[in-house]
């Protein structure tokens, strides 16, 4: 039974005449070219050529993705690296940081010291006024 379509360019789609199609039985033969003897003679279907063709695909991507994750060609993948190695740049990463801080620290002690003996600085005489109590008397 065939599907009435409201629309004349759309093409009907019968179900029973895909199937039909797909197990047609079709004859492929290798031929010799120069004597005309036939070599091989396969017998094939589209339903066969089709699920061969996705059976290699399956089979190609699957060996793929194991060659890739089972062996250590997955560090060449951009973003993926061992663990270890990722764990030792972070702690890397944090040393260099307070390395850094440290440098700083002393280049800025060390300009200090060097204002310092050469006179470039000014005092300012801290003249707040500081409340010591006095200490008690004893009376031993």
């Amino acid at each position: 039974m065939a599907i009435k379509s409201n629309f004349p360019f759309m093409a009907k789609f019968d179900a029973n005449s895909t199937l039909k199609r797909l197990q047609n039985r079709y004859r492929l033969v290798v031929m010799n070219d120069d004597t005309y003897e036939e070599v091989v003679t396969f017998k094939l279907s589209r339903l066969s050529v089709y699920t061969v063709l996705c059976t290699i695909f399956v089979l190609l991507t699957g060996l793929t993705v194991a060659l890739i994750v089972f062996t250590p060609l997955k560090l060449y993948i951009p973003g993926y690296g061992d663990v270890n190695n990722t764990k030792d740049l972070r702690e890397l990463k944090i040393r260099t940081d307070s390395l850094e801080q440290e440098v700083r620290y002393k280049d800025q002690y060390l300009q200090s010291i060097r204002s310092v003996l050469q006179g470039n600085t000014t005092v300012k005489l801290d003249t707040s006024t500081l409340s010591i109590p006095k200490p008690e008397k004893s009376t031993d």
